[in-house]
């Protein structure tokens, strides 16, 4: 073993203290090297060490009991780490990482001896940590060949930033020998041969959600081997924003986050469980922006009175919201157009109601059709409040079960929110942002609550006295994206001031809306002037 001076600190591994081990081959004689593969007894294990060779360690630790034979290339050697991924893939086995410099590799002796290791297969090294037996090769595919056994395939060469991709996609029973673009093959020979190896059962109850990053890159070739099936990420943490990690989630027993960043996401556990139902929203995964782009009909069914949405049946009004979308399409390329409905659930009164609020509250038997209409046709659904003299959580109460549906949004219209004495087109009406911090608790709750994917929650305004104190909007929930709807009528020069001054107010990380009127407009925006003239660009546009 080398000495080195410089501990490499391993980060606090999140692992259950008992696994379930499925192990294969290996004798007494020690014709064949034991492999036991082991998945973690607890549902969510993070590995989120900032150093490749701890992180590489980490991830065995999580993944195997036993390995009588380990790859081990030098850290920061990427030609010898992507062929020692090929090779360790191949083979079954841990591919660990031998520290750079004055890094100590006291860690990775202590992990070969826990694996029980009597061979390292050294990729690109003449050594390695330990008191194994090692079997060093130059980083060539055939000098790996001639090792291991393994009949390596020729792969395209692997660009910069895609060697966390190349190794997730390693077949096991066919491994590819990957190699960096512009990259020569080493020269030299196999100094030796490795003993056989008999894979363990592979662990495909488990997936590896892997951001993708340098550090984790080994721990992905480690999981393949184990048999684990790997989602990279591309950086993103949080399960949910992806489809892909939302398919690969809904269908595991055990889930390793593997990455630096995974430790710095708030709320990992829950978000996982809700990724595991594996429900996404209408453009695919389970978080809104800004990945979604929502092009929406406004209105209440039944009229046209309150906006177009209502000018037809559910049926049709699903064709005009997919045909109103569509030339949005060629507009944003960098995100999925979803078309949507927002449906006015409670209408707002001139006159006293049944409850004295002033607000008219629509019977879910009566929105019911409509709002499952929409979600069977892959359309997003907003349901609009305009409360009048009760508030907005007495109202959104009322209906729950249409917010439990995953693709259900809520609105709030302020100009519509009473004082005892006030009435409707007398006064414009306004909500504190109390009332509306306690609209996004009571929203976010019921959305972990259900494991629903996220929710979008929409603050209509089109003047600063409508939303008093928004800047302190709570936007610590991430069950719910907040989103400010400018929706101010009339000619495009005042449109524009208003968008302006809502935008200076805060607080950062809102989402944002724009509503075009067909009638009220002068002139009413095409989508290609919405595109150009409305800027930041908006992650809704409305029409009524």
């Amino acid at each position: 073993m080398r000495p080195r001076a410089v501990p490499v600190v391993l980060s606090a591994l999140l692992l259950a203290a008992g696994c379930t081990s499925s192990a294969a081959g290996g004798d007494e004689d020690g014709e064949a090297a034991a492999v036991a593969t082991s998945a973690p007894d607890q549902r969510l294990t993070l590995v989120a060490d900032a150093e490749p060779v701890a992180s590489a360690v980490s991830a065995s630790r999580a993944l195997f009991d036993e390995a009588g034979v380990v790859v081990v290339a030098p850290d920061g050697d990427r030609a010898a780490t992507l062929l020692g991924a090929s090779a360790a893939v191949g083979l079954g086995v841990p591919l660990l990482l031998d520290p750079e410099g004055e890094g100590s590799d006291d860690a990775v002796a202590e992990e070969l001896d826990r694996l029980g290791a009597r061979t390292v297969l050294a990729v690109g090294a003449d050594s390695a940590p330990g008191e194994a037996e090692v079997v060093a090769v130059p980083a060539s595919a055939e000098a790996v060949s001639a090792a291991t056994g393994l009949d390596l395939a020729d792969a395209e060469p692997v660009p910069a930033d895609g060697d966390a991709a190349a190794v997730a996609a390693l077949d096991p029973d066919a491994p590819a020998a990957l190699r960096p673009e512009d990259a020569e093959p080493a020269e030299g020979q196999a100094d030796g041969e490795l003993p056989s190896v008999t894979r363990a059962e592979p662990l495909d109850s488990t997936v590896v959600l892997a951001s993708g990053t340098a550090e984790s890159l080994a721990g992905v070739a480690t999981a393949r081997a184990a048999g684990a099936s790997v989602s990279v990420t591309g950086g993103q943490t949080d399960p949910r924003a992806s489809a892909d990690a939302v398919d690969a989630v809904s269908g595991a027993e055990t889930v390793v986050a593997l990455g630096t960043g995974f430790g710095a996401e708030d709320g990992l556990d829950w978000k996982v469980e809700t990724a595991a139902t594996g429900t996404q929203l209408p453009g695919g995964g389970q978080t809104l922006f800004p990945q979604h782009f929502m092009v929406a009909l406004y209105g209440h069914p039944g009229t046209g009175s309150l906006g177009v949405l209502g000018e037809q049946d559910a049926d049709a009004a699903v064709q005009r919201a997919r045909d109103t979308a569509a030339p949005y399409e060629a507009l944003v390329p960098d995100a999925t157009v979803v078309p949507a409905f927002e449906i006015i659930a409670t209408v707002a009164s001139e006159f006293p109601t049944e409850e004295n609020d002033y607000s008219y509250e629509a019977p879910i038997e009566q929105l019911r059709p409509w709002v499952e209409t929409a979600g069977a046709a892959g359309l997003y659904v907003v349901l609009d409040l305009q409360p009048g003299r009760t508030d907005f959580v007495t109202q959104a109460e009322r209906y729950r079960e249409l917010l439990e549906l995953p693709y259900v949004g809520l609105a709030l219209d302020p100009e519509w929110r009473l004082t005892p004495n006030q009435v409707h087109l007398t006064q414009i009406g306004s909500v504190g942002v109390e009332e509306v911090n306690r609209v996004v608790t009571w929203l976010a709750d019921l959305t972990r609550e259900n494991r629903l994917p996220q929710k979008l929650l929409v603050l209509h305004q089109f003047r600063v006295d409508m939303i008093p104190g928004r800047e302190q909007v709570d936007l610590s929930r991430d069950e719910v994206a907040v989103m400010v709807h400018a929706d101010g009528q009339g000619g495009q020069g005042a449109k524009q001031d208003t968008w302006r001054v809502l935008h200076g107010i805060g607080p950062e990380g809102l989402a944002w809306g724009w509503k075009n009127f067909y009638d009220e407009d002068l002139p009413m925006l095409t989508p290609e002037e919405t595109i150009a003239q409305v800027s930041p660009r908006p992650q809704l546009i409305s029409y009524q």
